[in-house]
C-alpha cells in the first residue's frame, strides 16, 4: 500500500501458495477498471473536467454505497452542488479548488487530485484527532545508541523489554533486517512495536513483519475488486491469509502501539496482527484507508487517485474508517509534561505481568 496521502498503493497482497490465481484475478480487475475509466471522453472545460471526475468516482470508486449508509453521502447531490460553483471563465486555481472540495466529500485519505501546482487531499482522518504521540518522548525512550535495520529502530529498555519503532512501510524491509532485529531482542521478556505516525507504504513490507508473529496460517481478512460501473459491482471476496515466516518468529508477548496516523498499509498490518494470539494492540483507533488505490486522468491532464479495491477483516467488516485497539490508551498531558509516554508505559505494564 502507498504511504498516505502522497504515495499510491502499488502492491497487491498475495498468498504464496495461491500466487497465480490471485495475481490473475487482481490484474483482470485492474485491467477492466483501466479500460472502463478511459472509455468516455469529456471536453477540456471546467464543466467537462468536473463531469469526468464525478463519473470516474461514480463508476469506479469502491465505497460509495458504504459511505452513503454510514455518512449519508449522496453522490448525485454532490454533483449538483459543485457544478453550480463552476463558471466558464474560472482559472485553473479556481477549478482545482472546486474539484478538490468535491473529492473531499468522500472523506478518504487515499483520494487525491494531482496538478502541477498543488495536490488535493483529505487529511482530517488524523488532523481532527489527538495525536497520542510525541516524537520528543519517543527519542527519549530510543536514546542515541539504538540499532537500525532498514525502517526498524530498536533497543532493549532497562526492564528487559524490547522496543522497536517502525515509522514507515515505504522503505524496503527485508527478511534479513527483521531476523537481525528479532535475534538481538530474543532474550527480552516482551516486545513493544511502536507504529504511531506510520502512515503506510508497501503491503509487502507490512506483511513481511506481521508474518513474524504467527506460527500457523491465519485467516486475516478479505479483498474484493471493482468489476463493473454499478456502485455494488464487485468480485466475490477473496480470502487473505497470514503465513508464518520461514525465519525467526517472535514467541513471546508483544504490544503494538497505534494512533490515528496509522493508515493504509499500517491499517492492514494492524488488521492482520490482531489475529495473532500473543499480540495486544494498544493506543487509539487507526486512521483507516482500506481501499487499494487506482489512478486516472482528467481532460486537462490532472490525475486523480481513488480507492478501487476494498479490504475487510476476518469477519468481513469494513476497515475503511480504522481498527479499534484491544486496549484504548491515550497520551495524557500530565505524563507528557513529566517526560513519560503513557502508551509505552502501559505496554510495559502489560508485558511485565
Amino acid at each position: 500500500m502507498g504511504e498516505a496521502p502522497d504515495h499510491p498503493l502499488v502492491s497487491v497482497r498475495m498468498n504464496i501458495k495461491n500466487t497465480i490465481s490471485h495475481v490473475c484475478t487482481s490484474l483482470l480487475g485492474l485491467l477492466l477498471l483501466a479500460s472502463c475509466v478511459e472509455e468516455e471522453e469529456f471536453s477540456n472545460t471546467p464543466s467537462g473536467n468536473l463531469e469526468a471526475l464525478w463519473t470516474i468516482i461514480d463508476e469506479h470508486y469502491c465505497f460509495l454505497d458504504y459511505k452513503r449508509d454510514t455518512l449519508g453521502l449522496d453522490w448525485d447531490a454532490v454533483y449538483t452542488h459543485y457544478s453550480q460553483r463552476l463558471s466558464a471563465s474560472m482559472n485553473n486555481a479556481q477549478l482545482f479548488e472546486v474539484l478538490a472540495d468535491m473529492l473531499a466529500e468522500l472523506r478518504d485519505g487515499h483520494v487525491n487530485l494531482y496538478a502541477a501546482h498543488d495536490v488535493g487531499r483529505y487529511w482530517s482522518w488524523y488532523e481532527d484527532y489527538p495525536t497520542n504521540f510525541s516524537e520528543e518522548l519517543q527519542r527519549k525512550y530510543l536514546g542515541t545508541d539504538y540499532k537500525i535495520a532498514a525502517s526498524l529502530k530498536y533497543r532493549i529498555l532497562p526492564d528487559n523489554i524490547g522496543y522497536v519503532v517502525c515509522n514507515s512501510f515505504q522503505t524496503s524491509l527485508g527478511n534479513g533486517n527483521i531476523s537481525e532485529a528479532l535475534s538481538y531482542l530474543r532474550s527480552c521478556n516482551g516486545l513493544i512495536l511502536d507504529l504511531r505516525d506510520n502512515s503506510g507504504g508497501d503491503l509487502t513490507n507490512a506483511e513481511s513483519l506481521a508474518r513474524r508473529f504467527t506460527n500457523e496460517r491465519r485467516l486475516v481478512g478479505y479483498m474484493c475488486h471493482k468489476n463493473g460501473r454499478g456502485h455494488a459491482d464487485f468480485s466475490e471476496p477473496q480470502a487473505e491469509y497470514l503465513e508464518p515466516a520461514q525465519g525467526i518468529r517472535w514467541q513471546k508477548k508483544a504490544v503494538v502501539l497505534t494512533n490515528r496516523h496509522c493508515y493504509s498499509a499500517t491499517n492492514a498490518f494492524v488488521r492482520d496482527i490482531k489475529q495473532c494470539p500473543l499480540v495486544t494492540v494498544l493506543g487509539d483507533q487507526t486512521g483507516g484507508g482500506s481501499g487499494m488505490p487506482f489512478s486516472s486522468e482528467l481532460p486537462n491532464g490532472w490525475s486523480v487517485r481513488f480507492s478501487a479495491c476494498p479490504m475487510f477483516d476476518a469477519q468481513m467488516n469494513q476497515i475503511e474508517f480504522g481498527i479499534q485497539p484491544d486496549t484504548l490508551v491515550s497520551l495524557s498531558e500530565s505524563d507528557r509534561l513529566r517526560g513519560i509516554d503513557t502508551l509505552i508505559e502501559s505496554a510495559r505494564t502489560i508485558l511485565q505481568k
